[in-house]
């Protein structure tokens, strides 16, 4: 049976680093074997063993695990003071993670994750995610809390590439979150890329690296992040700067800098002494209300995946992969169903409005009814007949 083997990392994060056993290095050095460098990694079909038990519809979630921070931001009457708590929001999702380098499951075609949230101020909000496109592969989702006047939409386009003793996924698309009480002001964020280093040789090691922004035009500020990956010989683990500035004059207002995985420390640009931004360890995640698995459509994530994740839980790889290859081709068939009878796939919460860009299908228009109405439309039951 296929497995892998944890340790704890002397000199890193030991919830970044995996140390495989010799036939799950051997499998994956077989399916290495057979690559390029700069080969697109989407079409791989990659061993359980790296699998996290989650599809990504259900990962974007992470970030919604600290909402009190982005409830708290809608408050704010300061415009600058607002910015830096969105940043903040922002950075407190990368911290969910499973220990060792895992990878969600891919979605298939049509595959829907939603669920619901209640807050300690009364109010509820609604998350709903639709894999709209397999080839490329794009994720839509979106959240709305119409009590708060909070609305997060937004694609996930992962591009997985083959490095050599690394692959890269590209995280491209953005998110966008939109404070409707506040003339719909609107922040753009992008995503920083993911890194698995290591898996020719010496331990697998998962990193965030590179840059990503968030912005908000209407107060013409901007957040530059980087992601930083450690280097050979120097750096540490999971770390994390930027600039606050504004950005019509590129003046540099705050600065961020420490660790994702720990803590997170802000300071003004021109003074010396930092505060604390973000603690990971007195942050507590927010639980998402989820169907039971038998009342949940056959193409919801966890009842779609189910028996993969039972068997994955179970440290079970040949069951898991059995599992996940009948329904990578179940979404074969279905895919050469839809070519034959000439058949165009339609998302169910999404519509393609312009290009590839995808928008929901339930955008309130009626604030005395939007809470209704979003639940209505994700929650009532699908006839498939």
């Amino acid at each position: 049976m296929l497995g892998r083997s944890n340790s704890s990392a002397i000199d890193g994060d030991p919830d970044c680093t995996e140390v495989l056993e010799d036939s799950s290095r051997s499998i994956l050095m077989g399916m290495i074997s057979q690559l390029r460098k700069d080969m697109d990694l989407h079409r791989v079909t990659l061993p359980t063993f790296v699998l996290e038990p989650r599809s990504m519809l259900e990962r974007v979630t992470d970030f919604m695990s600290h909402p009190n921070i982005l409830i708290e931001a809608s408050t704010k009457t300061n415009s600058l003071v607002r910015f830096l708590d969105v940043v903040k929001y922002f950075l407190s999702g990368w911290h969910i993670k499973p220990k060792g380098v895992k990878k969600p499951y891919n979605p298939v075609l049509g595959e829907i994750f939603k669920c619901k949230y209640k807050y300690d101020n009364g109010t509820e909000a609604v998350y709903v995610a639709e894999q709209v496109s397999h080839h490329p592969p794009i994720s839509a989702f979106y959240y709305g809390s119409p009590d708060n006047g909070i609305y997060i939409y937004g694609d996930l386009r992962p591009k997985s590439k083959f490095l050599g003793n690394s692959a890269a996924t590209l995280m491209e698309g953005e998110n966008h979150i939109i404070f409707s009480h506040l003339h719909n002001e609107q922040y753009d964020v992008t995503m920083p890329n993911v890194y698995a280093k290591g898996i020719l040789f010496g331990k697998m090691i998962l990193e965030l690296g590179d840059n990503c922004v968030v912005r908000c035009k209407t107060s013409d500020l901007i957040c530059e992040l980087d992601f930083k990956t450690k280097g050979f010989f120097s750096g540490q683990y999971n770390s994390v700067s930027g600039k606050v500035k504004k950005e019509s004059t590129d003046e540099v207002l705050y600065e961020i800098s420490g660790q994702w995985s720990n803590e997170i420390f802000i300071k003004m640009a021109k003074a010396s002494n930092k505060s604390l931004f973000f603690d990971v360890k007195s942050s507590s995640i927010h639980p998402k209300i989820i169907e039971d698995i038998i009342y949940q459509d056959p193409l919801e994530s966890r009842r779609l995946w189910s028996k993969v994740t039972e068997a994955i839980l179970k440290n079970d790889m040949d069951k898991a992969t059995e599992e996940k290859t009948l329904i990578e081709d179940k979404q074969r068939e279905d895919a050469k169903e839809r070519h034959l009878k000439e058949i165009e796939f339609n998302p169910r919460y999404f519509t393609l409005v312009q290009g590839d860009q995808y928008e929901f299908k339930g955008i309130p228009t009626n604030k005395t009814k939007a809470k209704t109405d979003l639940n209505h439309l994700i929650f009532s039951p699908v006839n498939h007949n």
